[in-house]
């Protein structure tokens, strides 16, 4: 570990704009930080992951990091990085969204502890929902000119009508003013020093620390800014993207196992930047981890270090195992007697979105031939004949196992009492399903 918080993130390729005094600042003494999060979701996807690990890296150096849930802020919608404005969610929704936000974070980190660096867990919405529009405009809107807001990249690209945007209302304006008002009070009640976020925020975050300036007349008000870069892929596609959608830190959104998937089919060149941001190995290990994929590219050792430290980080050992046991599975030799194995709920993440079909136990114990499993009772194929021809041409599988026409299916061939995998060549799997 570096003696310099600011030095280990730099090296993890984590900083992408840094106020001055800002270093400074953080090798002087402890100092209390913030990172918001807005409760757009119920949850939190990979993106999140970057800000969650900034915090545990701050508190790892002995730095007071507070997390802050925008209960109110999400009732606006920040504009940053956004061509059009945000639907406003009702406050039902916002509530809901806010305690899974706060149980998401309280994974990372320790809301409990008596450590003088204690992590703490904030809702803007505690000291924003007493405040009157009209104590809000003399107090806060005094202090910064609309020249100043307007300058800001986030609302300069909105009224320009770049990216197909149809400009922005006076709500999503004031957005920057409230997320300053946020550092201004917690500078006041915690003595936060310091906002972190990605660099689409660096606009918000500067006006924070203006605001904390311009609000504190006659005193030596200081405060800090630095962001991080937002992460993309190598060949320039989204990163935190699957083809099902958002990759997020709860299992019963994301499956542990497509998790692991997500970290362990990364590119090369993406897994060899990721992991240094998204674990928290040391300089030595990753390089020499990096060295040995470089060997042996094709054993894939980088990717899969990386997926094994962040599924760990995200949900815990024994997931990784069984998420690695599965994905395993899937290539072993001896596959018919592994896959009984894994519990119903791994099986069938693994085989999510393969086409089923249900047949009765009545049918099944009658004797189930290999034409009714891919023809005549299932559809799997279009046709009895297709059925026998592709079974003539030898490339029909049980449990990855070839059969022939003569095959009969029995309990033997369940998979966790219920389950048949049924492979037609390489690409076409279909499941069975006796109910």
């Amino acid at each position: 570990m570096s003696k310099s918080l600011v030095e280990e993130l730099r090296w993890r390729g984590m900083v992408h704009d840094i106020m001055p005094g800002t270093e400074e600042q953080l090798d002087k003494e402890m100092t209390t930080a913030y990172i918001g999060f807005d409760p757009t979701s119920d949850s939190l996807h990979i993106g999140s992951l970057v800000p969650i690990i900034l915090l545990v890296h701050l508190e790892r150096f002995g730095h007071k990091p507070i997390a802050l849930v925008g209960g109110a802020t999400g009732m606006i919608g920040d504009p940053s990085g956004k061509s059009d404005e945000r639907n406003l969610l009702d406050e039902a929704t916002l509530n809901h969204n806010v305690q899974g936000i706060k149980n998401v974070l309280s994974r990372f980190l320790d809301f409990n502890s008596k450590a003088a660096n204690a992590p703490l867990l904030v809702n803007n919405y505690d000291w924003m929902k007493d405040f009157s529009f009209i104590d809000f405009a003399r107090d806060v809107g005094k202090r910064i000119t609309v020249n100043y807001m307007m300058a800001k990249d986030s609302v300069k690209k909105r009224f320009s009508g770049e990216e197909g945007s149809v400009g922005m209302s006076f709500t999503e304006f004031t957005y920057q003013l409230i997320q300053g008002y946020d550092f201004y009070h917690l500078y006041k009640t915690h003595n936060c020093l310091l906002q972190m976020g990605g660099s689409d925020q660096w606009g918000n975050i500067t006006t924070g620390t203006e605001l904390v300036r311009r609000m504190n007349v006659g005193e030596e008000a200081k405060a800090y800014a630095m962001t991080c870069p937002l992460i993309t892929k190598a060949d320039g596609s989204k990163f935190g993207k699957s083809e099902g959608g958002n990759v997020w830190l709860d299992a019963d959104k994301t499956s542990v196992y497509k998790f692991y998937q997500f970290w362990v089919n990364t590119t090369d060149e993406d897994a060899e930047k990721y992991i240094k941001i998204f674990t928290f190995l040391d300089k030595e290990t990753i390089e020499n981890i990096v060295a040995s994929h470089k060997e042996a590219p094709h054993q894939r050792l980088l990717q899969k270090r990386l997926a094994e430290e962040v599924t760990t980080f995200v949900h815990s050992k024994e997931d990784f195992l069984t998420a690695e046991k599965a994905s395993n599975i899937l290539f072993s030799k001896t596959f018919k007697d592994d896959i009984k194995t894994l519990d119903e709920k791994t099986f069938l993440d693994v085989f999510e979105g393969v086409p089923q079909a249900e047949v009765s136990k009545a049918d099944f114990e009658g004797g189930f031939d290999m034409i009714a499993a891919l023809s005549a009772k299932t559809s799997f194929l279009n046709s009895n004949g297709e059925a026998i021809r592709a079974l003539k041409e030898n490339s029909v599988s049980v449990n990855k196992e070839k059969v022939t026409k003569d095959y009969q299916l029995t309990d033997e061939d369940l998979i966790n009492g219920s389950y048949i995998i049924i492979n037609k060549g390489k690409k076409n799997t279909y499941i069975i399903k006796v109910v």
